[in-house]
C-alpha cells in the first residue's frame, strides 16, 4: 500500500476465502480497539464498517510515518535507536491485522492466516486518477459517478455505510451496530470518526 500524506483513502480487507472474521459482539470490539490504537496515530477516520467477514475504512492520512516510543520501566538497556523506532502505516496496519489474527486464533483454539494476504488501499481524491474497482468488493457492485474526481469520495462514503443494507443484514443503515453510520445520525457518540475532517470533504447531513 503507498499512503501520502494529505489524502484520503479506502481501506478494506476479507477473510481467507470469504471466511468469517467477527464471531462476537466482542471480536467486533477489539478491532475498534486496535483501530484506535493503530491507524489514528496516522490519520483521520472519516467511515468505518465491520461486516462479518471484512471491514472498510476511510481515513485523511496525516503522517505515513511516526517515530514510536518504545521506551518503559524494562528497556533501560536498550540503546536510544532501539527506544525510538520509526513506524509507518503500512506497518501499523500489518500489525494490527496480526494482533487481531493472534487473538482470534487463541480464542478459538485456531491457526493459520485470517485474512486474505494483501490488503487493499486506494486513493480516493489522488491527483493521479481515481481506481473504482471498490465497487465490486464482496459480489455487492455499485455504480461509478460521472465525475469520479470530485463526486468518488461522496460515492465511497455511502458505499461503505450501506454495505450492510446491501448484503441484507439489515433494513437500514443505521440499524447495523458496527459501522459509522449511527455516529452520523446522532444515534451514538462513537469516537473513532472526526465529523470536523469529514465535513471537509464530504456532506455528511441527512
Amino acid at each position: 500500500m503507498d499512503f501520502e500524506s494529505g489524502y484520503i483513502y479506502h481501506i478494506y480487507n476479507q477473510g481467507n476465502n470469504r471466511r468469517k472474521l467477527f464471531f462476537t459482539r466482542e471480536n467486533n470490539l477489539f478491532f475498534l480497539k486496535k483501530i484506535n490504537q493503530l491507524v489514528l496515530p496516522y490519520a483521520d477516520v472519516l467511515a468505518w464498517c465491520l461486516m462479518p467477514n471484512h471491514f472498510h475504512l476511510m481515513i485523511r492520512v496525516n503522517d505515513v510515518s511516526l517515530i514510536i516510543d518504545k521506551s518503559d520501566s524494562t528497556s533501560q538497556s536498550k540503546s536510544v535507536s532501539e527506544l525510538h523506532k520509526n513506524r509507518t502505516l503500512n506497518n501499523s496496519i500489518a500489525i494490527m491485522l496480526r494482533s487481531y489474527t493472534r487473538a482470534i486464533n487463541k480464542e478459538r483454539n485456531s491457526s493459520g492466516s485470517l485474512f486474505r494476504s494483501r490488503t487493499k488501499a486506494e486513493c480516493v481524491n489522488c491527483p493521479k486518477g481515481i481506481t473504482p474497482s471498490y465497487i465490486n468488493i464482496a459480489g455487492i457492485t455499485s455504480y461509478v459517478q460521472s465525475n469520479p474526481e470530485l463526486q468518488y469520495p461522496q460515492t465511497c462514503f455511502d458505499y461503505i455505510h450501506q454495505n450492510p443494507v446491501k448484503a441484507r443484514l439489515v433494513a437500514k443503515a443505521t440499524d447495523w451496530e458496527f459501522s459509522s453510520a449511527r455516529d452520523y445520525a446522532n444515534i451514538r457518540d462513537g469516537k473513532l470518526v472526526n465529523k470536523v475532517v469529514a465535513e471537509e470533504f464530504l456532506d455528511i447531513h441527512d
